[in-house]
């Protein structure tokens, strides 16, 4: 596909942009997405996911430096393959799955930054899925509990508490 501006070369970006609910579709080269400013400042040659994810974990070092919060000593390291938080931050993914426990404290706020949430919330496949539904169920009932505990209203907790003991009781067998 050629570039809808000059018709010369090769489109390579594609924008979809919607304004006052009107969707407009560009394809364009990075020559004139340059001219005409679409390009993400910031980036060499346009965006990429790796770049907006590089950009929040560095968003969340220097907010930490700022605020005086970090720690000056040593830097977080994975102790199974060596991997400092600032490689993994440069690298964009992990050296081994031991990362994960390493840098955990920092990777939760940066799960909440990017999805909003540190939980799976999404869909629950229908084969298999019915032990998570389970789960959730417990987790709806057992915050409806203490909701029901604070408020005094200790009829409903009861049934509640009977509620949550059948359905753990169905979990374990």
């Amino acid at each position: 596909m050629h570039c809808q501006e000059c018709g010369t070369r090769q489109a390579t970006l594609h924008f979809t942009k919607i304004v006052n609910g009107e969707k407009t579709e560009f394809h364009i080269c990075e020559s004139c997405a340059r001219e005409k400013g679409e390009i993400v400042p910031g980036t060499s040659g346009g965006f990429s996911i790796h770049s907006l994810l590089s950009g929040l974990i560095d968003f969340d070092t220097a907010s930490k430096v700022q605020s005086g919060a970090s720690k000056a000593a040593q830097p977080l390291r994975c102790e199974e393959c060596g991997m400092t938080y600032t490689q993994f931050s440069k690298a964009g993914r992990f050296g081994c799955s031991s990362c994960y426990e390493y840098f955990n404290e920092r990777l939760n706020p940066l799960f909440k930054k990017v999805h909003g949430s540190t939980t799976h919330v999404g869909k629950i496949p229908k084969r298999g899925g019915s032990q998570i539904q389970v789960k959730r169920q417990l987790d709806d009932l057992k915050a409806e509990l203490q909701k029901r505990i604070i408020e005094e209203e200790f009829e409903a907790a009861a049934t509640l508490r009977d509620q949550i003991r059948e359905l753990e009781k169905g979990l374990l067998e």
